[in-house]
Parts: structure tokens; C-alpha cells; sequence
């Protein structure tokens, strides 16, 4: 449990959707969540996992990109992240705007086009809840340019990369002196052929008590599976949701540290 967040530490994640009852059901029967309109905010919900914040469900704004989870991070400031993003080569999609009290966010792209968000938290500083069975334990990078984001992600963040081997697959991870943040890597031609072909974009994993089980309850109710396999980090599942958000299930390995 958790109710602050170091700065470059992600601390929200959200899934915008075209379809918010389906999405409702489809998570809620698959995780266990459970859902509760924030006031004020439309037809933006909150999630629960256990009574506790999870993450929040809203309308997908962005046609072209369909429905998606976004990742945000941790930021003091969002408009000095902004002015950073710009001087990197990145993109500011969304200029960073207050959220009634809860925050200050905004919606940026990497130079490789990858979309990423900043959180600046106050009454809602970010997930009640990481690193638990129904929470985001896990944030990840797909890129075409690994060596591009090892340097772009460390200007706008304050963290640092770092190349580690964990698989066949080129990987890197960002961190900050207390440890790993998120991870980064190469996508190859044997990840394209599961997918990874999309564009360049951050990915969620939560954190599950029985891959298995959920990615099964989640074929049952319309999802589609990228990848199942056992990783040194845990037993993972990848898939896209019946309106194809992407996301990650994993029964984490505690005796797997990076």
C-alpha cells in the first residue's frame, strides 16, 4: 500500500475505452474491481481493488488510438516536465490542466511517438494501492528505439537507465536510488509476430495471485491473448481486452529482484 510517490515513479494508470459498460464487466468479472464515478468528471470512474484506488476507467478521447491504458508518472511539477518533454524532442499532446483538487496532469509523447503521462498529485496523489494482487505492480516500455528512450526518459525524469539482462530481448530499466521504476525494450521480429508491432507505447501488469486463472476468466469473456509464458519476473499473461486495450496479468516471482 502506498499513498505517495517519488518523483519519476509511476503512481496512476487509466484505461480509456468505447465501451465503459463493457469494460465494467469485463474487468470487474476478470480482477475483481470494482467501480465508482468520480463526481464532477463525467463519465470518469475510479477503480477499487479491495475497497482500495486502483486505477480509473473513462471514454476513449483518442480515436485513432482506440482504446488503451495510459501510464502516468510521478512529478513535483508538470509544467517544468512539459517545458522538459519539448526540449528532449518529445511532444506535449495535452498541456498540463488542473483536475479539480486532485492534481494536475498531462499527456506527452516520446520522440518515438509513445504516449506517456504526468500526475502532479494532490488531494489524489495516485494509486491507494501498487505492487498487489489487483493493483499495477509494473510499467513497461515497447520501443523501436531503446537507446533513444534511455536517453530521453532520464531528461524529463528524474531517474536514470540502466541495461540489464533478463532476456533474449534487449531490456532496460529506469531508476532512482531507492530502485527499478519501469522497464524498457527493444521490440524484435519475434516480438512482432505476437503483436508488438504496434507503434512504440508504456503497458500496465498487474500484479495477480494465479495468472492462469485470470487469463483464462479473461479469455472466457472476450480477450484475446498475445503471450503466456514463464519469466524469471513471474508467470505472465499479455493480452488485449474485447475492445482492445493492451495489458499484462503476472503472478510475481519474490524471489526475482532486478
Amino acid at each position: 500500500m502506498t499513498t505517495t510517490y517519488a518523483p519519476g515513479t509511476p503512481n496512476w494508470v487509466d484505461l480509456g475505452t468505447t465501451d465503459i459498460d463493457g469494460a465494467k464487466e469485463f474487468y470487474g468479472t476478470t480482477l475483481g474491481w470494482t467501480f465508482e464515478p468520480l463526481a464532477d468528471a463525467g463519465e470518469y470512474h475510479l477503480i477499487r481493488s479491495g475497497g482500495r484506488v486502483v486505477a480509473g476507467l473513462g471514454t476513449a478521447t483518442d480515436a485513432a488510438r482506440g482504446t488503451s491504458w495510459a501510464v502516468y508518472f510521478a512529478v513535483a511539477d508538470a509544467d517544468g516536465t512539459a517545458r522538459e518533454v519539448d526540449a528532449q524532442g518529445g511532444k506535449v499532446v495535452v498541456a498540463p490542466t488542473d483536475v479539480h483538487d486532485k492534481g494536475r496532469l498531462a499527456v506527452f509523447q516520446d520522440p518515438a511517438g509513445a504516449y506517456f503521462s504526468v500526475w502532479q498529485g494532490r488531494a489524489l496523489p495516485g494509486a491507494e494501492l501498487v505492487a498487489a494482487d489487483g493493483a499495477m505492480c509494473w510499467a513497461e516500455l515497447a520501443t523501436t528505439d531503446l537507446a533513444g528512450a534511455k536517453r530521453f526518459y532520464p531528461g524529463v525524469l528524474p531517474v536514470r537507465a540502466r541495461d540489464i539482462d533478463v532476456s533474449e530481448v534487449p531490456y532496460a530499466v529506469l531508476e532512482r536510488e531507492e530502485g527499478v521504476v519501469a522497464g524498457l525494450y527493444a521490440v524484435t521480429p519475434e516480438l512482432d509476430a505476437v503483436g508488438e508491432h504496434a507503434p512504440p507505447h508504456w503497458s500496465v501488469y498487474f500484479a495477480v495471485a494465479d495468472c492462469d486463472a485470470v487469463a483464462d476468466q479473461a479469455l472466457a469473456m472476450g480477450a484475446t491473448e498475445l503471450l503466456r509464458e514463464t519469466t524469471p519476473p513471474g508467470r505472465m499473461a499479455l493480452m488485449h481486452d474485447p475492445q482492445g486495450g493492451k495489458f499484462c496479468v503476472i503472478t510475481p516471482d519474490p524471489t526475482f529482484s532486478m
